[in-house]
């Protein structure tokens, strides 16, 4: 877990282990004070701690209203706030005013002591963190670059967008079987053109006609929306090394980069996964282990666009390493366990391509999946040998002991005379 640290002060002695330099920025980060935010809709309230004891609170409607406690010209702080929607508006505002911000992972504030003995307000929890600021405690989040944060927004946008449209086009539907009439069998992006051509009775197209309207303005911004989105693309080449990968189009890969960010931040395919949610429940102890679902931890869309670009995968006609190795597995565990694990190597071949600045290869691909089913086929082997082994020690018979004779002597008393 990444935590935040500031250097200590050095100590004073007659033989100095540290430059002056390095003596003057520990005493400037020492120097720095302790502050947590606590942001609310209509509300936020600040939090000051020195030597563990609160020396200020403030409550304001808005960050303009902390100005005299945090704006241009007062001392440098280290100010935390949780990870939020105004998040990244907030934290650009500080860093300005010359303040060190930490945006706080929300999944381990309670490692910190927030909501303990069923005790949580806006004043408890700000007190908390300032207090976990001082004891450099505090669980950092990974802060977007201002580039990803504009392509998540638009990402967002347009999110929104197709969910309205399929909710009408479902309605839409629903209102033709209800008329006994059978709705166009198009895709969601030609079903409003689909319904301007057809003819319906006056009573159904009267009906209909509010929902069409709505389906033609959406479809307008639509248009919009990906203009945008497609020339915030143009300016990150990664997003065209992605899309080499089949199944992973524009806005599976767009939405990849404004999640993860930076390749660099992360150590392995595993943690990218797990990151992402893809990767399985474990509650295991000692020898005993349990696996279960995938956790679902991270960013839900992400994951469900990986899914989706699994299931483009699979349905390809085209023979392609990713697409045999993920029917093998369907063969064995099912289709949807097999997409779900189609999704978590594909999250993880995304990330080493970024983190390689490769292309993707399908004969590189092949040759590592040909090693790794060698290697699989040789545990399983083992694991198999192992259990005929044990089975064939279990069902031997156990010898039954044999009872000795007693070779006591019979008592004097018995003894004929």
């Amino acid at each position: 877990m990444k935590v935040a640290s500031t250097p200590s002060q050095g100590f004073p002695c007659d033989t100095p282990t540290r430059s002056k330099t390095q003596l003057d920025r520990g005493q400037r980060s020492a120097a720095m004070r302790s502050v947590a935010l606590d942001l609310a809709t209509k509300k936020m309230v600040l939090c000051e701690v020195a030597d563990g004891v609160v020396i200020r609170r403030h409550t304001a409607p808005s960050l303009g209203g902390m100005k005299e406690l945090l704006g241009p010209g007062t001392p440098p702080a280290n100010v935390a706030i949780e990870a939020c929607r105004e998040a990244w508006r907030i934290c650009a505002e500080l860093e300005e005013w010359g303040h060190k911000v930490l945006l706080v992972d929300t999944t381990r504030v309670r490692r910190l002591g927030i909501g303990q003995h069923g005790r949580k307000n806006d004043r408890i929890d700000a007190e908390v963190l300032a207090r976990a600021v001082e004891e450099r405690r505090i669980p950092l989040a990974h802060l977007l670059s201002p580039e990803r944060q504009k392509l998540r927004a638009e990402i967002g946008v347009r999110r929104a967008l197709v969910e309205v449209r399929a909710n009408y086009v479902t309605t839409i539907r629903g209102l033709f079987r209800e008329a006994g009439v059978s709705a166009p069998s198009c895709k969601t992006e030609s079903f409003a053109r689909k319904l301007t051509e057809r003819k319906l009775a006056p009573e159904l197209a009267a009906l209909v006609e509010p929902l069409r309207l709505v389906l033609d303005t959406v479809g307008e911004q639509l248009d919009k929306v990906d203009a945008r989105l497609e020339a915030l693309c143009r300016a990150e080449p990664i997003i065209d090394v992605l899309r080499s990968v089949p199944g992973v189009g524009l806005i599976v890969a767009a939405s990849y980069v404004s999640v993860i960010d930076d390749a660099k931040r992360f150590g392995n395919a595993h943690q990218v996964g797990a990151y992402v949610g893809l990767v399985p429940y474990e509650d295991s102890s000692g020898d005993l282990k349990r696996l279960g679902r995938i956790t679902k931890q991270g960013n839900s869309y992400l994951r469900a666009m990986m899914v989706q670009a699994a299931w483009s995968l699979m349905r390809m006609t085209e023979p392609d390493p990713l697409c045999v190795w993920a029917h093998a597995i369907a063969e064995r565990r099912g289709k949807k366990i097999a997409v779900v694990a189609l999704a978590r190597r594909l999250t993880g071949i995304l990330w080493a391509m970024w983190r390689d600045g490769t292309h993707y290869d399908a004969s590189a691909l092949s040759r590592a999946s040909a090693k790794g089913l060698d290697a699989e086929g040789a545990r399983r082997t083992r694991t198999k040998a192992k259990l005929v082994s044990s089975a064939s020690t279990s069902a031997l018979p156990t010898p039954t002991p044999t009872k000795k004779k007693s070779m006591r002597r019979p008592p004097l008393s018995t003894v004929s005379s």
